[in-house]
């Protein structure tokens, strides 16, 4: 079992998670980040690898990836981090990242660093599903890595239940069908495919991401699914903030 199914077995509502590019705002803050996430009650954190070319998320986490690339973050350094802060951070870890990073850094080399830093579950959204079941499905069992797949409002039916037969971890439901980035609020046709998915009566377990970004829009899609990942609204807050933000933004999407 690996600590993403952990959490589910121990809380399979409301569980909150935190989307953050790994060296944003400052090169050196990943660690100080995760520790103020641990602290401040989140169930499991995200941790984005920057890129260049970031195809599935919005201008906030492309910004973010971009200062990050700029301040001088790379693989090695972001798993250099990860890995000082393995013995002391309880909270479990999603790496995200986009297949070409992995293919760059070498699928095994990669795989291998990141187990080394305690991480079993990433999210590698143009990762083409047939590639995953001819090749990676294999390469990530090796290493004991699940993979999280991600479903949006134009996913066909077929393709949502092979994708739930293929899942050990959780099923990424996107809220909408375009990239990353804080909507305001959630719509009724947002909540008309939230219900369509719920009546499928799906085996895994469901997260929301993209255009959660309030205390609001986390309570309504947790009436939908298991519960859900901010990411573009947390960029947002440490941009203007920093990490002394962290607490009374958990806080406000908490309610607590």
């Amino acid at each position: 079992m690996n600590s993403i199914q952990h959490i589910f077995q121990e809380k399979d509502k409301n569980l909150l998670s935190i989307f953050f590019t790994a060296g944003f705002p400052k090169l050196d803050q990943t660690q100080q980040i995760i520790s103020e996430l641990e602290n401040s009650g989140v169930d499991f954190i995200e941790v984005g690898l920057p890129y260049s070319d970031p195809l599935a998320d919005g201008p906030t986490i492309q910004h973010s990836s971009a200062i990050a690339l700029d301040n001088g973050m790379n693989l090695d350094i972001t798993f250099k981090q990860l890995a000082a802060i393995k013995e002391t951070n309880k909270t479990p870890l999603v790496l995200m990242g986009y297949l070409n990073q992995l293919l760059k850094y070498g699928e095994d080399a990669f795989c291998k660093k990141v187990k080394e830093v305690g991480i079993d579950t990433v999210i590698l959204p143009d990762l083409p599903m047939v590639e995953y079941e001819n090749h990676y499905k294999a390469l990530f069992a090796k290493y004991g890595i699940t993979n999280v797949f991600l479903i949006t409002p134009n996913t066909s039916e077929e393709r949502i239940r092979k994708i739930d037969s293929l899942t050990e971890a959780f099923i990424y439901v996107v809220a909408s069908a375009s990239i990353t980035g804080a909507k305001g609020e959630i719509s009724k046709q947002q909540i008309d495919y939230f219900n369509r998915i719920k009546t499928m009566n799906l085996k895994s377990k469901l997260i929301v991401g993209f255009g959660i970004s309030d205390n609001k829009t986390f309570s309504t899609a947790c009436e939908y699914a298991n519960g859900a990942i901010i990411g573009s609204a947390f960029i947002k807050m440490l941009d203007k903030d920093g990490v002394n933000g962290i607490h009374d933004f958990i806080k406000m999407v908490k309610n607590n």
